[in-house]
């Protein structure tokens, strides 16, 4: 410590100095600028960015809150939901996408539909978008055949789009 002591001593006889030197006037504005001075430093460099943590880590708090909530009382209605899978119609998920496929409007559209690993793989060419994803959503809760990759290109007509899909394997 008397290192550290040493090395500032010059600096310190020198203000010492010049402060002694001034009338009462100046000594009593520079005291008071000084305070202000230490003053504003301890609220701008501590004081905010101290008050601007905590207050965020209490909205992150408060928002975690309002979700475990939210989750609690949405709980029997999301596990409800498992149950209300079809039952196993017995057919192949190849069989169950490409009747649905027709069903929904979309047999001309359909090009290909062959089993792909566990589940399924479709070509459409030409198909109405509001038509394609009305399939996909009743393919997914009610059959279980979630989109495992799906890749849609813009057609020629407007509302028209091709579409490869791959299904994965249904959720039983």
């Amino acid at each position: 410590m008397s290192a550290l002591s040493d090395r500032f001593a010059p600096a310190m006889a020198r203000a010492t100095a010049w402060y002694a030197g001034l009338n009462e006037r100046e000594r009593r504005t520079v005291v008071i600028g000084a305070a202000v001075l230490g003053v504003l430093l301890l609220v701008g460099g501590i004081l905010l960015p101290l008050h601007g943590a905590v207050s965020s880590a209490a909205k992150r708090a408060a928002t975690r809150r309002e979700d475990l909530t939210w989750m609690q009382i949405n709980a029997p209605l999301i596990l409800a939901g498992n149950a209300t899978l079809a039952p196993d119609t017995g057919e192949a998920p190849v069989v169950v996408v490409d009747r649905v496929g027709r069903e929904s409007g979309l047999a001309s559209s359909l090009r290909g539909t062959q089993p792909s690993g566990t589940g399924v793989r479709v070509q459409l060419e030409a198909a109405p978008f509001d038509t394609l994803i009305t399939w996909l959503a009743i393919l997914d809760t009610r059959y279980g055949l979630a989109v495992e990759s799906i890749s849609v290109d813009r057609a020629a007509r407007p509302g028209v789009v091709n579409a490869n899909v791959t299904f994965a394997a249904p959720r039983r």
